[in-house]
């Protein structure tokens, strides 16, 4: 599943964090912003997709019910998908372009991993709409047990009855791990708590920012 994606040409970083649902992404999103800003680094959050596909009808059904025959998946994902892309080009990349640092909360790596989680393995159209999509400088996989993050999900007072389909987050998270192996991801590892997580983000997005490769 290696995906060709655009270098960022632009002097600005940007850091995606993917993982299922209640992975650890905010938490860990939440320590590396606060990290930067003590360094003086003022980072950029953002999210994937946005809000005006979140909000669609096609969304939330597949997000909060079982029964989803009156939508085509491949809608969903290409809808998505078309929201990442307007989302990279016409606001992480101005940002990127001015030297910003972006955290990205989920990214193009979603697409892929839920469509082929679903079966849709021989799609060829999600590659070349990635060729148009920038490559994050760093790309973060949370490797969290499956039953652990559908209990953080359980455990939020707006999600606690939510439908999850129990084989499909085993599904997304194997397919999450090829992905940080086709193309260069950094996986947190399930067994690491959550300051020696923290850690090994902040020492690779310091690492990549002090060796002057981008700067925020």
């Amino acid at each position: 599943m290696k995906l060709n994606l655009k270098p960022n040409a632009h002097p600005g970083c940007l850091i995606s964090f993917c993982g299922l649902d209640g992975c650890g992404k905010t938490t860990q999103i939440s320590l590396l912003k606060e990290f930067l800003e003590n360094q003086g680094i003022m980072p950029v959050l953002t999210k994937q997709p946005t809000e005006s596909v979140r909000q669609t009808d096609i969304f939330r059904t597949y997000m909060d019910n079982p029964n989803h025959t009156m939508y085509d998946y491949r809608a969903l994902s290409l809808l998505c998908a078309s929201d990442r892309l307007q989302h990279t080009n016409k606001e992480i990349v101005p940002r990127l372009q001015q030297g910003d640092t972006i955290i990205s909360d989920r990214y193009f790596y979603s697409c892929i991993a839920n469509l082929h989680a679903r079966g849709y393995t021989e799609d060829r159209w999600i590659y070349e709409i990635a060729e148009h999509i920038i490559k994050p400088d760093i790309a973060f996989f949370l490797d969290t047990e499956v039953e652990t993050a559908v209990a953080r999900v359980r455990s939020r007072e707006s999600e606690k009855n939510k439908y999850i389909d129990m084989d499909l987050q085993y599904r997304l998270q194997e397919k999450y791990m090829e992905i940080a192996a086709d193309n260069g991801g950094i996986v947190i590892g399930a067994g690491l708590s959550v300051e020696e997580a923290a850690q090994v983000v902040q020492s690779a997005v310091i690492g990549k920012i002090m060796c002057g490769a981008k700067g925020g």
